[in-house]
């Protein structure tokens, strides 16, 4: 027999070897739902060729063993906060309800950041005035400005923030920049970033795309650095889920104007996100920030308690759904949630509805009309189970709702960057601020019940008329949910 006629004869069994190994590798890979396995299973074995490739660049969250172990090596060197000089002190005492301790527990068993008393905080009246109130603090830094921006366009917020860097940089303040690789590329890409370079700002690209044919063999490339932090002379931060542009958001500017919420923070909470930007700046620039992180505490005032939790590939798996499902369970009379993108797991899903089974007043704003035609069905789909345990569903018409806010009981706010779908669970760097505060929480409650006075509830009645082929194309895209 020829080489020719064996190869013909061997080919199709080696092709089913190979088949093999990819649901081998699928049913195998840790931190996996059952669902997600067959999910890719079934896609594998359907469609061999494309499976195949499809779970090469999606099936696995892989950001590179290099970065990974490069992270590790970052964060395992880093100086605890907790043992920052001054951070002890009474006034930086937690005060939190017993019935309320366990949530700063689960948001501790993340990133090791105790809660921490003694901070204060306002919430900025829309994007165009968190962007002034950022420039203004900016302006009158004396020692140092990190940040990091998923998305930073250079429109009028985003060069106002190029140029105040820039001011500051030339008074001899130093100015730390850092943005995401896929979400800033124009910016980086752009004559401001090299004159921010040339006018003493430091800056870097948070996990750089490079070649992209060739990036699928160091990792996904649709890991992202969802972030944005901005730490100012160690004591000043801001928290939420405003990126660095203008709310007409020129690039999506069909769904605009995005509507975002920014908190603005004082007090030792500050060093909590400044170790986040720490360990980020750390895994891709070589610079030691340990010095910075060191820095004794200024007198301590008195206020809130308050946490940072921090979440992403290298950090312990399913860290975001624990918290959020914690908070959800936690609630007693009232859970307010707006988010843009909801493509829960199981276990959420579960959560939110048991929310309203036991007589909460439960209430979550999406966007009417969403820029991720993939996500909108997504999140369509689970429509009928919420509002069957009594979840109120209400759709924001003034824009895309980007705001990702939980307000619980009156009392308990978590603010950040963390959608909650998959992507923030498993694939986005993602940072939030979990405070407990009456005050502050009446003021977050407030704005979601400004998004809630421009939107429209979705009834079970309006579910129910959908046609046969818009549920059908719902669940077949969530469906899709445990493979991308």
């Amino acid at each position: 027999m020829s080489d020719s006629a064996l190869f013909t004869l061997m080919w199709p069994f080696l092709y089913f070897l190979v088949i093999l190994a990819f649901i081998v590798r699928a049913i195998v890979r840790p931190h996996r739902e059952p669902a997600s396995r067959v999910a890719w299973v079934v896609v594998i074995v359907v469609v061999p060729g494309l499976g195949m490739l499809a779970y090469i660049l999606l099936g696995e969250t892989n950001i590179g063993r290099r970065r990974v172990e490069r992270m590790n090596k970052v964060i395992e060197g880093m100086p605890d906060v907790a043992g920052t000089p001054g951070i002890d002190a009474d006034n930086f005492q937690v005060d939190v309800p017993e019935r309320y301790e366990h949530l700063f527990k689960v948001g501790n068993s993340v990133n090791g950041f105790e809660a921490v008393g003694g901070n204060r905080a306002f919430l900025t009246k829309d994007s165009n005035a968190a962007i002034d109130s950022m420039v203004e603090d900016i302006d009158a830094a004396k020692d140092h400005v990190n940040l990091t921006f998923y998305i930073w366009l250079d429109d009028n917020n985003g060069l106002k923030v190029v140029e105040a860097l820039k001011r500051a940089a030339g008074r001899k303040v130093t100015c730390r920049a850092m943005a995401d690789g896929l979400g800033s590329r124009a910016m980086i890409a752009s004559e401001h970033w090299s004159a921010m370079r040339d006018a003493g700002v430091h800056v870097a690209t948070a996990l750089p795309i490079g070649n992209p044919l060739l990036r699928p063999l160091h990792g996904r490339i649709d890991l992202r650095n969802h972030r944005k932090i901005v730490v100012i002379d160690n004591h000043i931060t801001y928290c939420g889920s405003q990126n660095c542009a203008d709310p007409e958001f020129r690039v999506k500017a069909k769904f605009a104007p995005w509507v975002d919420a920014l908190m603005r923070f004082e007090g030792p909470i500050a060093r909590q996100n400044q170790h986040l930007f720490a360990s980020d700046w750390m895994a891709q620039v070589e610079e030691n920030l340990d010095e910075l992180l060191k820095q004794p505490m200024p007198d301590g005032k008195t206020g809130f308690t308050a946490q940072v939790i921090g979440t992403g590939p290298t950090v312990r798996h399913s860290a975001m759904p624990e918290v959020f499902e914690t908070l959800m369970y936690a609630a007693r009379k009232e859970l307010f949630i707006t988010t843009p993108y909801y493509v829960p797991d199981e276990s959420m899903q579960n959560a939110l509805c048991s929310s309203a089974y036991r007589g909460v007043k439960t209430t979550i704003i999406f966007p009417a009309r969403n820029d991720s035609w993939i996500v909108g069905a997504a999140s369509r789909s689970y429509y009928a189970e919420l509002l069957d345990a009594g979840v109120q569903i209400h759709e924001y018409e003034g824009g895309l709702l980007h705001t990702k806010s939980l307000t619980l009981d009156g009392e308990v706010t978590l603010i950040g960057s963390a959608n909650m779908d998959r992507r923030s669970f498993d694939l986005n760097y993602e940072n939030n601020i979990l405070f407990y505060d009456e005050k502050l929480t009446a003021e977050m409650h407030q704005r979601q019940d400004m998004y809630l006075a421009h939107s429209h509830p979705v009834t079970k009645e309006m579910v129910a008329q959908w046609p046969l082929r818009e549920r059908l194309w719902n669940n077949a895209i969530a469906m899709l949910g445990p493979v991308l």
